[in-house]
């Protein structure tokens, strides 16, 4: 009587597995198929959706997609070179296209603290950081500005005065950092290597060019 129930027990599990089985391959004949069908329509009429857009519409796209693929061009050629300078040893490294081209000595700011009065004072210091190249200059003109008057013992002209520009101390070529900073030459190349600058970057004559033909307006100078 035990092995009557026990085959009993055996044979209603069996049908009830193949009956779950059955179900689940009609499903697989017949709603996935239509649920894949159903996605493809949609998916097609998507796709095919583009075309009902209006022809103004299109051509501001379009024109707006070659605005984005020059802005990248100008990005992509702006980036690809770049400048890294050490302060605290006064060098510097030049890259392009992933590969150092470039490096050498440079002088950087000398940390002077020049004091007129409670009103007016100027540190000299390269500032750190991530610069970025905003103008490139040639045969460029100091400016002279205050404290350069003061260093003599001069009482500053007014603005725009001619004895505030000098020509022939700034080198061949500048490239602008903002906020008065420049890459710049030399007349005192014997001091490259030292902090005696009142801010800016200086550089040898080949040195510069290299740099100047290097890097582009955008082309990012890091400094620490």
């Amino acid at each position: 009587m035990k092995i009557t129930e026990r085959y009993t027990r055996i044979a209603s599990l069996t049908i009830f597995l193949a009956l779950i089985l059955t179900a689940f391959l009609i499903a697989s004949l017949t709603i996935v198929p239509s649920f894949q069908y159903n996605y493809f329509i949609r998916s097609e009429k998507i796709v095919s959706g583009a075309d009902s857009i209006p022809e103004p519409e299109l051509t501001a796209l379009k024109k707006k997609a070659e605005t984005l693929g020059r802005n990248a061009e100008k990005l992509s050629s702006s980036t690809n070179s770049f400048l890294i300078i050490n302060t605290s040893d006064n060098t510097f490294r030049l890259y392009k296209n992933r590969q150092m081209i470039g490096s050498g000595l440079c002088s950087t700011g000398s940390l002077i603290h020049l004091e007129v009065d409670s009103t007016r004072s100027w540190v000299f210091e390269t500032p750190r950081g991530v610069l970025q190249v905003r103008n490139k200059i040639v045969n460029p003109v100091w400016r002279k500005p205050d404290w350069a008057f003061i260093e003599e013992g001069l009482q500053p002209p007014p603005p725009g005065h001619p004895s505030r520009f000098e020509r022939g101390v700034l080198g061949d070529y500048a490239l602008d950092l903002g906020n008065g900073y420049l890459i710049h030459g030399t007349l005192y190349q014997r001091l490259l290597g030292r902090p005696v600058t009142h801010g800016c970057v200086r550089l040898n004559d080949s040195d510069l060019e290299l740099v100047y033909q290097t890097l582009n307006i955008g082309s990012k100078v890091y400094i620490y």
